[in-house]
């Protein structure tokens, strides 16, 4: 498929090259002016809409952690800045990393580091002021401040010059000192994670008068972990122009979204209609539903007010109290000819329970047999003996109750199997 952009040059070419040879036809003339503007105008959304693409190239590292393992040399010749580049005479290097570091970097540019690092001074070497006759040890264990310069000139993804200050304690020429340090360097990257870190450091003694002030470089591999990535300032841009098309794009489609309210807004309308209708006749159902719910509690209420019916110790005889429980009962069955009961009995925990099942069944054939003589359908009553197995209380052959509490135990019970 041809590249989009010799595409619509193609058809701009050929468009144009009709009017030129037919310029006496004044609607070609028209036909050809909107064509061309029509191409034109495509060709630049389509050119923009390439460009405009967020790539990993607008994004750059806002913060880090940065680890680092290289060399470092150190020049503490007492000469400080004088024969700077005195390789041979003044620098002291090791063959092998001898500078580790580890530190944290800020969204705002302000980094905090901390360095270890390890050296000898050579014999022959130039060493505060004189020339060194023996080989020494060289530690040094700092902490500095640093900012980004790329704040100031501009972000840049592969390179990062740095300033900072710092302080530390250094032992060298076997003479320990505090120091105070200032540090120019940069860093240069291979990926967001690897690069190079290049740096040198002035270090001024504090409290020890004998010692010389020094210069440390230091050069080493970098690697940075627990990155957060943002927008360069190139990104930035993009994105808002990107935002700025997606607005044009939106208020396009909403103004061919408007020709399609009015149709719309009809067939809403139709649904809405449609929906009240249902919600009405949704409504009548509930309501159906809920009257038919309340007759159930109504009638459920009317049983329970009634109570229970309670028998005597040892006795499977109705009292009178009881009588009256079950002539309401038949009362209220007599009312609601659909209606169905399961009656069960039960008995306190005095006693055998082969006894207590038996006495439970005579008591629930007499509550049964009462129900019957007042005119209940024996079909509508179901029965069922539980002995003391259903107690409504802690009183069972392990516990000690009175007679009020044995009582509550000795009962027929009434439940609505069918409304």
């Amino acid at each position: 498929m041809l590249p989009f952009k010799v595409y619509f040059g193609g058809i701009g070419l050929i468009v144009i090259t009709l009017w030129l040879e037919h310029p006496n036809l004044i609607a070609m003339k028209s036909f050809t002016y909107y064509m061309v503007l029509l191409l034109c105008t495509s060709f630049n959304l389509l050119q923009a809409q390439e460009e405009l693409q967020l790539s990993e190239k607008d994004s750059i590292v806002k913060s880090s952690w940065m680890f680092g393992v290289g060399y470092n040399i150190v020049d503490d010749s007492g000469d400080v800045f004088d024969e700077l580049f005195s390789f041979g005479k003044q620098w002291n290097a090791l063959s092998y990393p001898s500078r580790v570091s580890i530190g944290r970097y800020f969204k705002s540019g302000i980094g905090i580091e901390a360095i270890a690092s390890y050296n000898k001074y050579k014999v022959g070497k130039f060493i505060d002021g004189v020339t060194n006759l023996e080989e020494t040890q060289y530690y040094g264990l700092d902490a500095r401040l640093t900012y980004d310069l790329n704040k100031l000139i501009g972000e840049t993804a592969w390179f990062d010059p740095y300033l900072g200050v710092g302080a530390g304690y250094t032992d060298a020429n076997n003479q320990s000192r505090a120091t105070y340090n200032a540090v120019v360097g940069f860093r240069t990257w291979f990926s967001d994670r690897i690069g190079m870190d290049f740096s040198s450091s002035g270090k001024w003694a504090a409290n020890n008068d004998d010692a010389t002030n020094h210069l440390q470089h230091a050069a080493g591999i970098v690697y940075q972990f627990g990155i957060e990535k943002g927008l360069s300032k190139k990104g930035e841009k993009k994105l808002a122009l990107i935002e700025e098309m997606a607005e044009k794009r939106q208020k396009e489609q909403d103004s061919i979204a408007a020709a399609q309210i009015e149709k719309e807004q009809a067939a809403l309308a139709a649904r809405l209609a449609k929906e009240r209708e249902q919600a009405r006749l949704a409504s009548i159902e509930k309501a159906k539903v809920d009257e038919e719910e309340q007759r159930k509690l109504d009638i459920k209420k009317e049983i329970d007010d009634l109570g229970l019916a309670y028998f005597d110790l040892n006795s499977s005889y109705l009292n009178s109290k009881s009588k009256k429980v079950l002539d309401g009962l038949a009362v209220v069955l007599q009312k609601h000819p659909e209606l169905e009961l399961k009656i069960s009995s039960h008995t306190d925990s005095r006693g055998t329970s082969k006894y207590n099942n038996w006495l439970s069944q005579r008591r629930v054939d007499r509550t049964k047999a009462y129900l019957i003589k007042k005119g209940v359908d024996i079909n509508r009553l179901d029965t069922e003996a539980y002995g003391e197995t259903n107690l409504l209380n802690e009183c069972d052959d392990t516990v000690y109750c009175g007679e009020e509490k044995h009582q509550v135990n000795r009962r027929s019970e009434f439940v609505i199997t069918k409304y």
